[in-house]
């Protein structure tokens, strides 16, 4: 298949290498030139895309809000496969289904990534063993949809997950945004300067993520705003009680506080 990747940053790369390397053609639309020549001169791609035209599917991988205008008024050819790759769904669905399209639109989101950005760190194993999830309204094309799942396995994606735009944004508030949010909540500690040498794994997993793109996360969080505070509420609800039960001097309640957590945490386990 001919696939046109607009955006070229560690996740458009990455899926601009992955279906390469299963042997599509892959073509890519970028503003910054410096990164269509890297994604040249490291064989991630077989050429600028100037145009659509010609392509089987379109992969936009650009922030939310260009991805918005590009849904809008793009010039994508009739019956052409449109897919973006954004971390919020509902307000994109809005613009799709504003009017009649000629395309045919599929929003995906791979779950994976790294605290780097940029066409330098892309790599083709990327979303090897991820989970994809699609989400689909009343309009979604069948044929469409079956297309963007063989380019998801392509590119090495071992779980899909389908659901409704508004279902995807209320669980990416709890298990993505709200980790970026207490990442960097987390590591604002005036101790963060000296730790040195105090650190260990979970001092790492928790202050991971805080060095991401300011830019682009907080559009993200704006346009889930309402999912998010939901989210934040019941974490700072659940803090609330921990303090209060250490203020008390209750071992037992503290205990019984984090059992009930480990039992939260098992289930999960168990059901993947």
């Amino acid at each position: 298949m001919k696939v046109i990747v607009y955006g070229l940053g560690i996740i458009g790369g990455s899926v601009c290498a992955a279906l390469k390397r299963a042997g599509h053609t892959v073509y890519a639309k970028n503003r910054n030139k410096h990164s269509i020549a890297y994604a040249l001169e490291h064989n991630i791609i077989d050429g600028e895309a100037r145009s659509y035209e010609g392509a089987d599917a379109v992969i936009l991988a650009l922030p939310p809000s260009i991805v918005m205008h590009e849904l809008d008024c793009g010039n994508f050819p009739e019956g052409m496969i449109v897919a973006d790759v954004c971390g919020v769904k509902e307000p994109l669905e809005r613009i799709v289904l504003s009017r009649p399209r000629a395309y045919r639109y599929v929003g995906l989101h791979p779950m994976a990534g790294k605290e780097t950005s940029g066409i330098a760190s892309a790599s083709a194993d990327m979303f090897r063993g991820a989970n994809l999830i699609f989400t689909l309204n009343e309009g979604t094309d069948k044929a469409a949809l079956e297309v963007m799942k063989r380019l998801g396995k392509d590119m090495g994606f071992l779980r899909f997950v389908e659901c409704s735009a508004r279902r995807h944004d209320e669980m990416i508030a709890l298990t993505s945004q709200l980790a970026h949010v207490v990442s960097n909540a987390y590591v604002k500690s005036p101790f963060t300067e000296i730790c040195m040498g105090f650190t260990g794994g979970s001092y790492q997993d928790m202050t991971r993520i805080a060095g991401v793109d300011e830019v682009m996360w907080s559009e993200l969080f704006f346009l889930n705003r309402e999912n998010l505070i939901d989210e934040i509420e019941r974490l700072r609800q659940e803090l609330g009680r921990f303090s209060d039960v250490l203020e008390n001097g209750d071992e037992e309640e503290l205990q019984a506080l984090m059992v009930e957590g480990k039992d939260y945490y098992t289930r999960f386990l168990h059901k993947n």
